[in-house]
């Protein structure tokens, strides 16, 4: 059986820049976008939208 390698698609979190809980997961293509991703989410715990920055899924 061959080992499966990195592959082009990989599993993030989305953590809130305000509370600094991971509310959000989501996947992202490396090869597309090679920086941190950062969208406008909403924020249950502060209730309203706040920006969430890409974090790595333990």
């Amino acid at each position: 059986m061959a080992k499966k390698g990195k592959g082009a698609i990989e599993k993030i979190a989305l953590k809130c820049s305000e509370c600094n809980r991971r509310n959000y997961t989501t996947q992202k293509n490396r090869r597309n976008m090679q920086g941190k991703m950062e969208l406008k989410k909403y924020c249950k715990w502060d209730n309203k939208h706040t920006l969430h920055v890409e974090t790595k899924i333990k």
